[in-house]
């Protein structure tokens, strides 16, 4: 693999060691870019998809996609997604710049910057709190941040961003990547793009989704062509070491679905115990055994087929099935399984989501304001953003929902008192 230049298409080696040995867990098929809605006049059009499988590296262990979509397309300008829509992001954002000045001992002044800063909402915590603050966001989330007083820079993340901002602004004291570190392609000048911002005392932070989490709860909707690398404790600290950096302490959350924050420096340092007896819970649980994630892809196909008997059981009674939300991670979900309009009749997100008015990437369900599942009250709502499915339909009951829930993952199942 190239050091400088950006990888794309197909790939036969492993995007950490580059070994050559790569072995398929999963096949989710040819699957369109998740965030790629589409309007009503392109429905009869054809519709790009690409190759979706997950993979095994069987020298590091990390867990990845074989086929890499150029970023421009997966992340354009018009990238529908805002962090500052979603509550539980908003709650760890700011847990996040608490834990961090608590124990980094951030001063008033100290230089944050954001990879992947979206609409600038996790680092409007440290604005809060008077520190210097700088977004890294390719798409038009950044005019958000921006008008919301985020400074931020629209471009992709690399070395000469880099370089950028070290010459304008200094080194940075916290360097975060949340739900980016997996995203960017080229992982060598990814890691020395972050280092170039780093003095002795900058702590690099990323949050990703958390392979033992993905294991766990069977969380195979995470697999999307934005998702390149899923990382378990033992991969990125082997990340971390190839290129001269310590991951110095870890620990689980619960933000998207189950995440795995890690913290690393520049430089060989002490590790914490938490690194150590999550390494040691992931060899527990077989995460680097090939056989364990055999059984992976036997419970994902399983689970598959027993939604699709609830779905079709319930339209065969006659009753109206329509989408609990719209998340990128739903139309893996969707596309793997072939549910369409034939089944949901919709799916509902939240007033002033940019999805509202458009149409689900492959399967071409429309996308409503939520009003209409309280005014057509359904007799059923798949909870596609089954990852928070207890806090959300809570909320629908709380504002009006009548009808029964479908969980869709990791056991298909319908709840009617909640």
């Amino acid at each position: 693999m190239s050091k400088n230049k950006p990888i794309y298409g197909q790939i036969s080696g492993c995007q950490i060691c580059a070994d050559y040995n790569l072995k398929t867990v999963l096949s989710l098929g040819h699957q369109p870019i998740v965030q790629e809605y589409l309007a009503a006049s392109q429905l009869r059009e054809p519709e790009t998809t690409y190759p979706l499988n997950l993979c095994r590296c069987s020298n590091c262990g990390l867990l990845q996609l074989d086929y890499i979509v150029d970023p421009r397309l997966v992340f354009p300008k018009t990238y529908p997604y805002r962090t500052g829509l979603t509550n539980m992001l908003i709650r760890n954002f700011r847990a996040l710049a608490e834990e961090l000045e608590k124990e980094y001992g951030i001063n008033k002044g100290d230089l944050i910057v954001d990879i992947g800063s979206n609409d600038g909402t996790l680092l409007a915590g440290f604005k809060a709190k008077r520190m210097r603050v700088l977004g890294v966001e390719p798409t038009d989330a950044a005019k958000v941040a921006v008008k919301n007083g985020i400074p931020t820079i629209q471009d992709y993340f690399n070395k000469q961003v880099a370089a950028k901002i070290v010459k304008k602004y200094g080194s940075a004291k916290i360097i975060t990547a949340t739900n980016a570190f997996a995203h960017i392609n080229n992982v060598p000048a990814l890691v020395q793009s972050i280092k170039m911002l780093m003095d002795e005392r900058s702590v690099f932070v990323s949050e990703s989704q958390y392979l033992m989490d993905i294991f766990e709860n069977l969380e195979f909707d995470t697999i999307y062509h934005e998702h390149l690398r899923f990382y378990s404790l033992r991969s990125l600290d082997y990340l971390f070491k190839k290129f001269g950096m310590t991951l110095i302490d870890a620990e689980r959350i619960s933000a998207a679905g189950g995440s795995i924050r890690v913290f690393a420096m520049k430089g060989k340092r002490p590790q914490s115990s938490r690194v150590r007896e999550l390494i040691v819970a992931e060899e527990k649980i077989g995460l680097y055994e090939e056989a364990v994630w055999k059984k992976f892809s036997e419970k994902a196909l399983a689970a598959k087929n027993v939604l699709l008997e609830i779905l079709i059981q319930c339209k065969k009674e006659g009753a109206r099935i329509v989408g609990l939300t719209s998340p990128a991670r739903s139309n893996t979900l969707l596309g793997f399984n072939k549910i369409d309009g034939q089944f949901l009749d919709y799916c509902c997100e939240k007033k002033g989501s940019p999805k509202i008015g458009l149409f689900t990437p492959g399967t071409h369900i429309p996308v409503v304001d939520e009003e209409k599942l309280f005014k057509e009250q359904p007799e059923y709502a798949l909870v596609l953003s089954w990852h928070i499915g207890e806090e959300l339909m809570k909320l629908m009951r709380k504002f009006g929902y009548k009808g029964k829930f479908i969980i869709p993952l990791p056991k298909p199942r319908i709840v009617s008192n909640i």
